[in-house]
């Protein structure tokens, strides 16, 4: 693993080597090691706590829905992969045969994951302040860049991450409108891979679209 990027941030090598472990390994290697996903699931919280408390800080004038909309084009798939790719990680994951021969090493999806377990892999190595290190070096270092463009809203935000994990683009369908035609409120859900995975409420359909993949979003990221 040798990566000195990441190497530094880390005292315990068997941390990270288990933050690069994806399940697939540990199923043609049993009774080795654990995967990375718990460490996936704390990093994420880890690397969303940093990143608010980053923004909050540094725009103290702007309100609550640009803050989300500016964290979440930090935070999404495609970004967090491209970190991945910029560090190399392609090539340290360990990965079974099969999820190699279908492009494991350059999945998105994969990538993005294994970015936040390492941050929990950090954050359980060496604390807070390492993980914050390591966010604002190779994550908050494309904060100026991600100004400087039309920030995405939801529904564009979870194109990209349904994508990347390989499912066709999201349906959305209006549940249904209540109202008089002067105050209505439109309810519309949308459906991932045959799926419905949340419901938006709004004034208009457009409102109630991104309310509902604002939803979707969060519920994937879990």
């Amino acid at each position: 693993m040798g990566n000195p990027k990441i190497n530094k941030f880390f005292t315990n090598p068997s941390i990270l080597e288990t933050a690069l472990t994806h399940r697939s390994w540990v199923n043609e290697h049993p009774n080795q090691r654990g995967n990375n996903e718990r460490l996936e699931f704390l990093g994420d919280a880890v690397l969303e706590f940093i990143i608010s408390k980053e923004l909050y800080n540094r725009f103290p004038d702007k309100e609550e829905g640009y803050l989300t909309a500016l964290r979440a084009n930090l935070v999404n798939t495609s970004n967090l992969a491209s970190v991945a790719e910029k560090l190399g990680i392609g090539n340290l994951l360990f990965l079974s045969k099969g999820e190699e021969e279908t492009g494991g090493r350059t999945n998105q999806s994969i990538l993005a994951d294994t970015i936040e377990a390492i941050i929990g892999g950090i954050y359980l190595d060496g604390g807070i302040e390492k993980s914050e290190e390591f966010i604002k070096e190779f994550i908050l270092s494309s904060l100026d860049d991600k100004l400087a463009q039309p920030l995405k809203d939801a529904k564009s935000l979870l194109q990209e991450l349904v994508q990347a994990r390989g499912y066709p683009a999201p349906k959305y369908e209006v549940v249904s409108e209540t109202g008089p035609d002067h105050d209505k409120t439109f309810s519309i859900q949308v459906i991932i891979n045959g799926k419905a995975q949340a419901i938006g409420t709004g004034k208009n359909k457009s409102e109630a679209a991104q309310d509902a993949a604002k939803k979707a979003l969060s519920k994937l990221s879990q």
